[in-house]
């Protein structure tokens, strides 16, 4: 058999674009996007990206270029994560929530030719470019602007508007065809660009193969069906919107695109246009809960929401579970391409309890299909832990989907896959059935007097607490432990005049946990602080908590004394 080779018919270089022309092929009745009073089909869709890619062709556009786009869930958006690659360049998807600083650092560090600019985000824009300077080494990418599509506003560019590319667009069939053909599967396709909340962020490169790869596996994983009707709740920045911008054209669904997420606009469009599937960031939970629906009469069917990006406790996914929705818990990182892991649910467990069922719920999962390996080691003997849901280590992934590694920045690659494995720096265990489920980051554990204390632990039992709508713990100064649970809580809105006090939750905790992870203080906020993907920003939580201390006055009573939180808090 050593004598096959490998040919032109049997060796085609794997890619989701291929996935649009499918569609366009085998669904052409289909509507690919729902935007306000906007309607597209999939061959619609098709003919407007490959107009899209002539013309950045014209703008000699060429292999392995970066073309980069700061818009919300737009058309224009979705549409770049075909025809960008369809060129042979490579899409970066800049996080519309970041400031003018940090979109320069990333500008530079990306060196963009074109950059797509949403109107929304012109004054940015702007701003931004006032912090790069000119350089004739790195000259300042050219800016195309995105107007609504029946907007007719001239393009402040004054030459080239993202409409304007597309009616100029003219793909002879040869061209078209060719454009579906990628030189080599392990080419970029995709530069995403970490939260940075730490630190400057990192570029992600993202190969053809593995957001074809994720893709697929994640139609697998969330048992997405045909034609679903998937609504743009989570940002198509956040990891290419965790690869479902090429999933839903793999099924021939409906894509609903959203300017702004808000409870409004989320039910209002479930209500509208049947919408099957979402998938969000546990923050989105709060908008659901606080929100309301106008139409209270009950669904054939829930929408199937895919959650992940922090650990939402069992209570919180009840809450949202009552409201009409079905949630199955993801796990997955930008150096991942997306999900890697599904909490899939095993017919047994409908036997269960409710409460075992929801603490079932709220694991990461198991590996999917496409993920060669996943594991939990210790941290210093790099050993398997063992898989009794207790004993924690670092989760450890390996596979083809897997990022190529980090633009310009050798040193973080090999660190991130030293030993043979993507280090994932989240802390978790195994359990006997191979579930794995998230305790922490490992910068989150908290070690008090030698015990490991996992901050999600102790959130999971505020979140049960009927008046808490938001909950994150963190470390804070011991003189005797070294550190201590700090809570940092949001009451519900109505609830915060009500006799919920900081002595009320901590006493709570000490009749619902082991005495020694439970607070030692209690902080109430109106907001808790969020990065621009909405996860819960524990480093400034823990800049405040520094600011605590725990005296111990004697062995029988601990008093919390206070040092200018008031003023650390105000900067929130």
């Amino acid at each position: 058999m050593d004598n096959l080779v490998l040919c032109e018919a049997n060796n085609v270089p794997l890619t989701p674009i291929t996935f649009l022309k499918r569609a366009s092929e085998c669904y052409p009745n289909r509507t690919s996007i729902i935007y306000g009073q906007t309607r597209f089909t999939w061959p619609q869709t098709y003919d407007r990206c490959c107009r899209l890619a002539a013309s950045l062709l014209s703008l000699n556009i060429t292999r392995n270029d970066v073309v980069s786009i700061l818009a919300p869930n737009v058309p224009a958006m979705y549409e770049m994560h075909f025809s960008v690659p369809m060129t042979g360049a490579v899409l970066n998807p800049i996080n519309t929530r970041l400031d003018a600083k940090t979109i320069a650092i990333i500008l530079r560090h990306a060196e963009p030719k074109i950059l797509f600019v949403d109107y929304e985000f012109a004054p940015l824009i702007q701003e931004v470019l006032r912090l790069i300077p000119t350089d004739q080494s790195q000259p300042h990418p050219r800016i195309i602007l995105i107007n609504e599509i029946d907007s007719t506003t001239k393009p402040f560019s004054k030459e080239l508007d993202y409409e304007g590319l597309i009616r100029k667009g003219e793909p002879t069939p040869s061209s078209s065809a060719s454009m579906f053909r990628v030189h080599n599967e392990h080419d970029p396709i995709s530069l995403n660009y970490t939260s940075g909340t730490t630190a400057d962020p990192k570029g992600v490169v993202i190969s053809h193969r593995g957001a074809y790869l994720s893709a697929l596996s994640s139609i697998i994983g969330w048992e997405m069906g045909i034609f679903p009707v998937y609504l743009w709740t989570l940002p198509m920045f956040h990891c290419n919107g965790w690869t479902h911008t090429w999933s839903v054209a793999a099924r021939g669904g409906t894509n609903v695109c959203i300017r702004h997420v808000t409870a409004p606009e989320i039910y209002k469009n479930i209500e509208l246009h049947g919408v099957t599937h979402m998938s969000c960031v546990p923050t989105v939970f709060r908008f659901l809960l606080e929100g309301s629906r106008t139409d209270q009469s009950p669904k054939s069917s829930p929408v199937q929401v895919l959650t992940g990006g922090s650990s939402p406790p069992a209570v919180l996914i009840k809450k949202v579970e009552q409201l009409g929705f079905h949630v199955m818990h993801g796990y997955g990182l930008t150096e991942a391409t997306g999900p890697v892991l599904f909490c899939e649910w095993q017919d047994e467990w409908n036997k269960l309890p409710e409460h075992q069922q929801m603490e079932l719920q709220q694991r990461q999962g198991v590996r999917n299909l496409t993920l060669a390996d996943v594991d939990v080691k210790n941290t210093k003997t790099l050993e398997s832990v063992p898989r009794d849901g207790k004993t924690m280590g670092e989760i450890v992934i390996k596979g083809s989907s897997l990022m190529k590694g980090y633009l310009k920045n050798p040193k973080a690659t090999s660190e991130a896959f030293k030993h043979g494995w993507l280090n994932t720096g989240d802390i978790g265990v195994i359990h006997p059935d191979g579930y794995v489920e998230i305790k922490d980051r490992s910068k989150d554990i908290i070690i008090s007097g030698g015990e490991n204390i996992s901050s999600i632990e102790v959130e999971k039992v505020l979140y049960i607490y009927q008046q808490v709508l938001e909950a994150a713990v963190v470390a804070m100064p011991h003189p005797l432990w070294g550190e201590t649970p700090c809570a940092f809580v949001v009451l519900k809105k109505g609830d915060e005049e009500s006799v919920t006090s900081e002595g009320d939750l901590i006493k709570y905790c000490r009749e619902n946990m082991p005495h020694f992870m439970c607070p030692k203080k209690v902080v109430f906020f109106q907001e808790l602080p969020k990065n621009s993907n909405g996860k819960i920003l524990k480093s400034k939580l823990r800049d405040i908590a520094k600011a605590l201390v725990v005296r111990e006055d004697d062995a029988g009573s601990k008093k919390v004394h206070q040092r200018s939180i008031e003023h650390v808090s105000s900067r929130l």
